[in-house]
This record gives C-alpha cells, sequence and structure tokens, in this order.
C-alpha cells in the first residue's frame, strides 16, 4: 500500500485541522499567514480537515460546498498577491477534507495588515526589515536568467562552447533520452540559453561570446590571492577578462592555480598515502556553490584567499533568503533556478541541495575540521573557511577500513560517523549542535540511521538528555587503530561510582578539584549533572554555595 501524501509536512505541505476555518474558534489570520508563507515560497498545498498527527481525515467528516466558498472569500479579504484555488476531496478513507492550493506569487504576497511570512522547510517564519527588500529584489516576476535585455541575437554565439555544451548534455546520464534527441536550437530553448531570436542572460554567461559577457555587468569574476605566515599578499591569479563561461572557469581555476597541487605525506598509519592539502572535491564544490547560488543582480568578485592554515571562498551578496549559516546543512533555495539546473544536468553539482553535505563528508573523513560559514558584518557577503590541518589522522584509517568493509553507509550515517570518530563521545545535544540541528532527539535519528540498528557501528548509554554516543570499543579493537583510551564513553552510573572512590580519598573537594583528578577530559557540564544526581539521592552531601561549594561522601546514607 502507497503511503498518504498527507504523512508529513513538508516544505510544500502544510496540515490544518478543520477548526481553523469552523466554529467559534475559528482562526483565519492563521491561516491567512500559512498561505502568504507558501505563496512568497514555492507554493504549496494546505490539506484542511488533517490533523497534524493524521495522514487522512476522519472516516466521518464532512464538508459543505459553502465552507469551500468561505475559505476563496476570507483568504481574498486577508491577504495581498496570494492566489489559492479550494478543491473538496474525499480520502480513501470516506473522510472529506480541502485541498487548499497556493500559487507561487510573482510579486511579495502579505497579509492585509502588512505582515509578511515564508515557508522555510516545514516552518512559517516572519520577515522583518531588510528581509522583505531581499525578497523583493529576489522576487521578479521573470527571473534575470530569462531575460533578453541586451538583445543579443541568438547566431551570435560562441560556436565553440555551444558545441561543447550540446555534446556534454547528450553525453551526460542526468540527462533523459527525450532530451538528448532534440537538436541543438531545441536544446538551448530547452536550458533558457534563447529566447525567441534572442540569447537571454543565462545563454550570454554560458555560452555567449566574450564582448557580451563582458556588457553584462555582473559576469562572475574571480580572484585568488595568496598570503605568507604573516599574512601578507605573495602572489596574485585573476579571471577578470570575461572568455571564460561559468561551467569553464570551475576547471580552470583549479587547474591553473599549483597550490592545489600540494599534498600531505601522511607519516604512519596503516595505509601510507598521501592526502591533499585542500581536496579537489571541496574546493569545486565551494566554487559551484560561488557560481550558481550569488546574486547575478548585484556586482562583486568572487576570492579565493589562500592562507597559510586556511582557504577561504569569499562571495559578493547574501545567502538566498531563507539559508543561514545555521541551516546551510539542511535546506534547499536554489537562487538562480535555470543556471543550477544547468551545473546539475552537466554533474557539476548535485541539483537537490547545496553541496554542503558532501563538503562535511570529504572534510569529516580526511580527519579535519567542519567549515565555518558566516555573513559580513554589512550583509553584503559570505565567506566559507575550510582549514587543513588534519586533528587526528586516525580517524581516516578508520573510514578507509570501514568502506574497505563494505558497510552500506549513506551519507549521513557517514558524517555522523565521523564526526563521533573525530570526538571519541558525544552527547546527543552535542552531535545536535554539530549537526545544527534542533533540539530534538527525533532530528538525530536520520542521521544515526542505521548505525545503531543494522550495522552496530555506534553504542548509546544513558537516558534523555543524557544519553551519549560513542564508537563500539569492539570495532575499534578489530581495527587494530591507535585511538587513545579516555573516559569519554564511561558510562554515568561509572562515572558516579568514580566520583564517590575520589570523595573517599578527598572529602571536602570542589568540583573542579573532582574532575582534574578522575577525568579531566569530560566536560564540567558532566559532573555538574552527576554531582547533583548523587546530592539528590543523598550519597554526597554539599556544603557551601557556588564557587565555594564543597562536595563530601554523606556518611549517614
Amino acid at each position: 500500500m502507497n503511503p498518504s501524501p498527507y504523512s508529513t509536512e513538508t516544505q510544500f505541505l502544510e496540515k490544518k485541522s478543520l477548526k481553523v476555518v469552523t466554529g467559534k474558534s475559528a482562526d483565519w489570520g492563521e491561516l491567512a499567514k500559512d498561505c502568504v508563507c507558501l505563496a512568497n515560497a514555492k507554493g504549496g498545498i494546505i490539506a484542511i480537515g488533517i490533523e497534524d498527527d493524521s495522514a487522512e481525515p476522519p472516516a466521518d467528516q464532512k464538508i459543505s460546498v459553502e465552507l469551500r466558498e468561505k475559505i476563496q472569500k476570507r483568504i481574498g479579504e486577508l491577504t495581498v498577491n496570494v492566489a489559492i484555488a479550494p478543491q473538496l476531496h474525499t480520502a480513501t478513507n470516506g473522510g472529506e477534507y480541502i485541498r487548499l492550493t497556493v500559487a507561487r506569487s510573482n510579486s511579495i504576497a502579505s497579509t492585509s495588515d502588512g505582515h509578511y511570512y515564508i515557508r522555510i522547510a516545514d516552518t512559517c517564519k516572519p520577515l522583518l526589515g531588510d528581509d522583505v527588500s531581499r525578497l523583493l529584489n529576489e522576487r521578479a516576476a521573470t527571473p534575470w536568467e530569462t531575460l533578453t535585455n541586451l538583445e543579443v541575437p541568438r547566431d551570435r554565439i560562441d560556436t565553440t562552447k555551444t558545441q561543447k555544451f550540446c555534446q556534454d548534455i547528450r553525453n551526460s546520464d542526468r540527462v533523459k533520452p527525450s532530451v538528448k534527441e532534440k537538436t541543438d536550437a531545441e536544446l538551448l530553448d530547452h536550458y533558457f540559453l534563447t529566447q525567441g531570436e534572442w540569447l537571454t542572460n543565462l545563454g550570454i554567461l554560458c555560452i555567449g561570446q566574450r564582448s557580451d559577457r563582458a556588457r553584462l555587468g555582473t559576469a562572475p569574476v574571480i580572484q585568488f590571492l595568496k598570503y605568507d605566515e604573516q599574512e601578507r599578499k605573495v602572489n596574485k591569479l585573476v579571471w577578470d577578462d570575461f572568455s571564460l563561461s561559468p561551467l569553464e572557469l570551475v576547471p580552470t581555476v583549479w587547474q591553473e592555480i599549483p597550490d592545489f597541487r600540494e599534498r600531505y605525506e601522511l607519516p604512519d598509519g596503516l595505509f601510507r598515502q598521501t592526502l591533499p592539502l585542500y581536496d579537489e572535491t571541496v574546493v569545486r564544490e565551494l566554487l559551484v556553490n560561488a557560481l550558481v547560488h550569488r546574486p547575478y543582480t548585484q556586482r562583486g568578485d568572487i576570492f579565493i584567499n589562500l592562507f597559510r592554515d586556511r582557504l577561504e571562498i569569499v562571495n559578493a551578496g547574501t545567502l538566498p533568503l531563507g539559508v543561514t549559516p545555521q541551516n546551510i546543512l539542511h535546506t534547499t533555495v536554489r537562487r538562480n533556478e535555470h543556471l543550477a539546473r544547468v551545473f546539475h544536468d552537466l554533474k557539476f553539482m548535485e541539483r537537490e541541495g547545496s553541496g554542503f553535505d558532501k563538503i562535511y563528508e570529504v572534510l569529516l573523513s580526511q580527519g579535519r575540521s567542519l567549515p565555518e560559514i558566516s555573513e559580513g558584518e554589512a550583509l553584503d557577503r559570505v565567506q566559507v573557511t575550510i582549514y587543513r590541518q588534519i586533528l587526528k589522522q586516525d580517524v581516516i584509517d578508520f573510514i578507509a577500513q570501514i568502506d574497505d568493509a563494505q558497510y552500506q553507509l549513506s551519507q549521513r550515517e557517514r558524517i555522523t560517523l565521523c564526526l563521533l570518530a573525530q570526538h571519541e563521545s558525544l552527547s546527543a545535544r552535542e552531535l545536535g549542535q554539530l549537526l545544527t540541528l534542533p533540539e530534538d532527539k527525533q532530528a538525530i535519528a536520520p542521521w544515526l540511521g542505521k548505525l545503531l540498528t543494522n550495522y552496530e557501528l555506534v553504542k548509546q548509554s544513558g537516558k534523555g538528555q543524557a544519553t551519549r554516543y560513542y564508537i563500539d570499543p569492539e570495532l575499534l579493537r578489530s581495527t587494530q587503530l591507535r585511538i587513545k583510551t579516555t573516559l569519554q564513553r564511561i558510562e554515568p552510573h561509572r562515572l558516579e561510582a568514580l566520583i564517590l572512590e575520589d570523595l573517599r580519598h578527598y572529602p571536602q573537594s570542589s568540583i573542579s578539584e573532582i574532575q582534574n583528578r578522575t577525568a579531566p577530559e569530560l566536560p564540567l557540564s558532566r559532573f555538574k549533572r552527576t554531582l547533583k544526581h548523587l546530592t539528590n539521592n543523598q550519597s554526597v552531601k554539599a556544603e557551601g554555595e557556588k564557587r565555594w561549594r564543597r562536595y563530601s561522601i554523606d556518611q549517614n546514607h
């Protein structure tokens, strides 16, 4: 049996109780807000009459035609620039509900009292201040890519670029056979590189002549700057003559920067190997993101800044509306839809996401730290920083052996396994923070996947907020890795026993003294929670307050 399309709320689906539009407690303002959210995003559906925890309406639920007409009228009164189409539907169980289709608005939608919202993932977020201006700039009725402002005739193409584009499209396994069968002219129309007798802005970028690309004014320029240990500029390369399309810039920049060919030689380990200072997959993903997601209505160069310890990619403009440094791993927003489609079909990028999941996977599997993403203080640039230092070489050997064992790990599972290998042990909250997930244990479940169950690569101890995850010790022994033994994975009851034994020898101790003697590698928060538990069950008594608080064994129990 196929699952119900209303099982789970998504970016394009919201479920609402019938109470939102019926009775004295009807909340028309809430429904209007949700309509505005979807209209300012990509449109979607509101299933009215299906509860949040249900996949179908009640089997005996009946809805009148008058209610459908009332919804059409009230939403029209309470919103601006929102187009809806309510339809009465019957579910497989016989219950009725209203399928309210909300169209994507070509202008900014709002409530009639002047409030703006946008849907990000499955949540409705308010738009304030500069966010409204950003939405206005990104919400043109006709996308910048398909405009023909320069009126460049379609026959004024770069023949070499056009032939290569068509050939690469036909050779791509991501393109449907029906598309590959099109003529060259039909392919250009299909990918919105041409429109009628003109080249579009996207066409000028990808297959236009150099002079026309320069006339665009916002065609990408890339600068590479290298700095020494004192952060003084020692080298500069610039691609600013507009002879290359965005599709050609990615491989060219990678090939022409000699520093990207430098490699580490790992001094020891199970597998003697060399490792690039900066992985080609990571650098290419960052360049593709900079080119595909930049605002082409705004001038500004792309900077590649190479320092002694790190690489920075700096791009003009802000992140797409709805994307922040905190949710970039989980949120998909494509600012330039048609350019993204070209890059995807030519296998430069994964269209489903921003590519940051791949960057996370590669960096972590190489024993490196996570990338740092930031927006400039003036909100006019985005910077991604990756560090060359290998934090733990043992992680590289560990992941290599996991791959050799042919575990069929998903990308999320590999990222989680790498994080746990780097940190030895992580609480549910710590793991969620590293993955920028909401504080909800269920949010971690897809990232743990089969690591806990089918594969048993990861173990857990504790319950609730005290739950901790760690690599199976038996697995570490079987792989013969030299990961230092620590108390990071100590179970709660064993930590309690360790503290009690310490207090028998050293009564009247402060919490920091206990930590330093027993397990300095553990966070102070774990000691606070454990001592609180021991004090509550009267195994330990506490005297004094705050920094003068001292602990001893309670001799009365």
